[in-house]
């Protein structure tokens, strides 16, 4: 029997929805990550007024704290967990080619390798390439799993986080009530314990770093050095790189891998339920999307609330965070499923299946224009100069631009650059870059078979 030669999903085979959704997330995340490379990322992390807190600054904070913070990762975990069952659903036949898995593989180690290039290279500390990539390695045996079994392994990690946010939720509850109880006898005059003393010096630390304690600035400031405009690109690149193992030794890789992998594992369910690329009515997609918009947004806006208090009271986003991210992210895979069944649903969201064809491509532009242009201390030297609403204002100029280059772009060519180089190295051989006649995309409608 003769072997299929395996060879890139292109024309008539793509189903849109998910280029479109693809799209959204590439683009959208552009917005969580410039205000890590256009400020400095200890303030943005701990003390989010420092940078800028005006009205302006205050509700785009907000709003996409409520609305995208982390579901563009959701979006692209899915995502990779629905374009598994793409490559690999010749894989699930009986006869199926052995190659495939190889492929899938051979895809994923070089995919390692990109996402290492971008923090080593383009010195982008927050890349999620290397993080899908390793949670892809694990994803693979799973394609075959019932669809509920896939949803109940995917949402341990959220359960596991409801675990560690209820048991730091109750910590800080009693402490709170250990202070009200020394700050009492403080005031009648009685003395204070040893424990009372310890209880108050710990809630005082907790109270100075949410104003920006002595460590912080310090931190702040030596982040500042190595970032301003002078600074040597030795002392630039030093500081990413340490940056980065730092998060390893807090474990950053290992939950961010977790959370991926579950998150890919869902994505898989909801392909098997035929929820990600558009196989459900209309009324199932307006369900779905009012009951996940109405939990993540009740969530989210609940934590916003108590974040706004600036206070080290306890706080139930501890406990829900992971909840809402993925609720909001369901959401939006609702809303534009449901938009794309209507002609002006698909005419605006159109534009974004060329970004989402060569989303690769252009997440590398983001990181090389933050980081070697616009922020960087040899480049125009702008880090530090912007705000929240600033920050944002610039990356919806990029973005818009970048929405138009790959419109343009995609006319002439069937991938983005990055994308024909991974295909090529993943397949050992060249793939074609230009494009044919008769390479179109297909409407949602034309996807092929789905595998249950």
């Amino acid at each position: 029997m003769t072997t299929p030669a395996l060879a890139p999903v292109t024309g008539r085979a793509r189903i849109d929805v998910l280029d479109i959704l693809r799209g959204i997330a590439i683009l959208g995340i552009f917005f969580m990550n410039i205000p890590y490379m256009g400020q400095n990322s200890i303030l943005v992390q701990e003390n989010i007024r420092a940078i800028g807190w005006t009205l302006a600054d205050r509700w785009t904070w907000a709003v996409i704290e409520v609305l995208a913070e982390g579901t563009q990762r959701g979006l692209l975990e899915m995502l990779f967990g629905a374009g598994m069952m793409v490559l690999t659903t010749k894989a699930m036949l009986p006869d199926g080619p052995v190659a495939i898995a190889d492929l899938y593989y051979r895809r994923n180690l070089w995919l390692l390798a990109f996402g290492l290039f971008d923090v080593f290279c383009l010195l982008w500390v927050g890349d999620i390439l290397h993080i899908y990539a390793l949670a892809a390695l694990f994803l693979f045996p799973f394609r075959k799993l019932a669809a509920h079994w896939l949803v109940v392994i995917g949402m341990s990690f959220a359960l596991a986080t409801v675990a560690m946010g209820a048991g730091e939720y109750l910590d800080r509850t009693a402490m709170i009530a250990k202070v009200e109880r020394a700050q009492a006898r403080q005031h009648a005059g009685q003395p204070l314990s040893v424990p009372d003393r310890e209880t108050l010096k710990t809630w005082q630390t907790k109270l100075e770093s949410i104003r920006g304690n002595d460590a912080q600035k310090k931190a702040a400031q030596e982040e500042d050095a190595a970032r301003r405009p002078g600074a040597s690109f030795i002392a630039y690149a030093s500081l990413m790189w340490s940056e980065w193992f730092g998060l390893q030794g807090k474990g950053f890789t290992v939950a961010f891998v977790i959370e991926a992998f579950c998150a890919m594992l869902i994505g898989v369910a909801l392909w098997k339920w035929q929820i990600m690329q558009g196989g459900r009515s209309t009324a199932f997609y307006l369900g779905m999307m009012l009951l996940s918009y109405g939990i993540g947004t009740t969530i989210r806006v609940i934590g916003v609330t108590e974040i706004f208090a600036f206070a080290p009271i306890p706080k139930t986003i501890w406990m829900t965070e992971e909840f809402g991210r993925l609720a909001m992210t369901l959401g939006h895979i609702a809303l534009v499923n449901l938009a794309v069944k209507t002609a002006i649903g698909t005419a605006i969201l159109a534009p974004f299946k060329a970004a989402g064809r060569m989303a690769f491509s252009l997440y590398f532009m983001q990181q090389f224009l933050a980081l070697y242009v616009l922020f960087a201390p040899f480049g125009l030297g702008l880090y530090g100069r912007f705000g929240w609403a600033e920050l944002s204002a610039i990356a919806a100029a990029i973005v818009i631009g970048q929405l138009i280059f790959a419109n343009i772009y995609m006319r002439v060519f069937v991938a983005g650059p990055l994308e024909w180089l991974w295909r090529s190295l993943a397949y050992v051989r060249w793939q074609p870059l230009l494009r044919r006649r008769g390479d179109l995309p297909v409407t949602i409608q034309e996807h092929a078979p789905i595998v249950a």
